[in-house]
């Protein structure tokens, strides 16, 4: 798949977790990768990288656009799971497999802040759905 139908795919996928957790018409991953790079932009200390934090936030989640939002509930193996992504990112965009690793292993600076900012974002727009009732919130 090449770069510009990965971006169309990923600007009309749904956030899986949303659906699952019953919200009609969710957040894009497109959605949430752009808010992602916003609240990093929004926090970045000054000690990281800004331009690889938000080449980070831009990246994490390119290779849904091939192999779909798999959450923990669909039973795929997390070993899988990344032999599956990396394989999608290799193909889709590999001047930019090593930032996509970087993001999964988490242990760079930029990369352990951008992970967080990924769990904000996500928190925040939980926030948002439960404050509309419109994703069932019981555990």
């Amino acid at each position: 798949m090449d770069l510009n139908t990965a971006v169309g795919r990923l600007k009309h996928l749904d956030r899986a977790g949303w659906v699952l957790a019953g919200r009609a018409a969710p957040e894009s991953v497109a959605a949430h990768s752009w808010g992602v790079a916003l609240r990093c932009l929004q926090h970045c200390p000054p000690e990281l990288d800004l331009a690889r934090v938000l080449s980070l936030a831009i990246v994490h989640d390119l290779a849904e656009a091939e192999v779909g939002d798999i959450t923990p509930h669909d039973g795929v193996a997390k070993e899988d799971k990344s032999r599956m992504e990396r394989a999608a990112v290799a193909g889709i965009a590999p001047q930019w497999l090593a930032l996509w690793e970087e993001y999964e292993a988490g242990e760079s600076p930029e990369a352990a802040f951008v992970r967080r900012m990924d769990a904000l974002d996500m928190a925040q727009q939980a926030l948002v759905y439960a404050a509309e009732g419109t994703v069932d919130s019981t555990p």
